[in-house]
């Protein structure tokens, strides 16, 4: 395989309602693709850098770019910043700013994208999905409670210890079994979409689902299954938004990726040559 040079920088961009947001950004000598990688909910970005270092480096993507959505790690509210911080934004907002950010790189060059649970949304919830030659899902899903698995335990996580930080302290703290802390309005439209069996579906300010279906753009759809949230019956609850999408679905065993993977494992480069591999090789294709 052959190795490309790379640069990495640390950069900032705004989005159209003048939120900063903090971003890594991947430059290669190669001339693949250039690829957007959308986060998990409360993920930091920095989870993805192996991986994105990885497609440049190793495979001759142009470039990747990771980001922070708005109240997540490094993309916090400045000061003066008055509005709600919304889950909703990090879709309307954030992914588009990203998206046009990777775009001044190198513009009309081919670009794919790669997205972890809530980053599975984004893609249509953006609005941009014409832009993308090719969508990577990795454990991607609605969120409603009552189709994960132990289910009683992640409604009590989200809605009985959650959802009471949120309103009491401002903020839901990591350590309840999130990445990182989230702004507590974040938190709270999160925990109610996720108590409605359609999820943000049933929310009429969203319009999610003629979002859904106007994304014609193919997508490959990875599966865990030992995930707990990203369980067939949630993932099946998305992706039948997704109706004009040429979808293929995968699903993954520990025994087939070598190690337990859960929700959030496969971006873990000890997982670069059972499963990094084989999805790169779509994205290239």
């Amino acid at each position: 395989m052959t190795q490309h040079v790379m640069e990495k920088s640390e950069i900032q961009f705004e989005t159209t309602d003048h939120f900063p947001l903090h971003g890594t950004l991947m430059r290669g000598s190669g001339n693949g693709p250039m690829a957007l990688i959308s986060s998990a909910a409360a993920v930091p970005r920095g989870f993805y850098a192996r991986f994105a270092e990885h497609l440049v480096s190793h495979h001759g993507f142009r470039a990747a770019l990771t980001y922070d959505y708005r109240g997540v790690a490094g993309s916090q509210a400045p000061r003066h910043w008055k509005r709600p911080l919304l889950m909703r934004d990090w879709a309307h907002f954030d992914m588009p700013a990203a998206l046009h950010r990777l775009e001044l790189e190198a513009p009309d060059h081919p670009l794919v994208g790669i997205g972890q649970s809530f980053g599975g949304q984004v893609l249509a919830l953006g609005g941009r999905s014409k832009r993308f030659s090719r969508y990577l899902m990795v454990a991607t899903m609605t969120g409603y409670w009552g189709n994960t698995k132990p289910r009683f335990r992640v409604f009590s996580q989200m809605n009985l210890v959650g959802v009471p930080l949120a309103t009491l302290l401002g903020r839901v703290p990591g350590q309840i079994g999130l990445g990182q802390t989230l702004p507590g309005t974040i938190f709270r439209e999160w925990a109610r979409w996720g108590r409605h069996p359609e999820y943000f579906f049933a929310d009429p300010t969203m319009d999610a689902a003629r979002r859904f279906a106007e994304v014609e753009t193919p997508i490959l759809v990875i599966g865990l299954t030992d995930d707990p949230w990203g369980t067939p019956k949630a993932q099946q609850a998305l992706l039948k938004y997704y109706n004009r999408a040429p979808t293929e679905i995968r699903w993954i065993s520990p025994e087939e990726a070598g190690g337990r993977v859960g929700h959030l494992g496969f971006f873990r480069s000890a997982f670069k040559d059972t499963l990094w591999q084989p999805a790169i090789d779509w994205l290239k294709r």
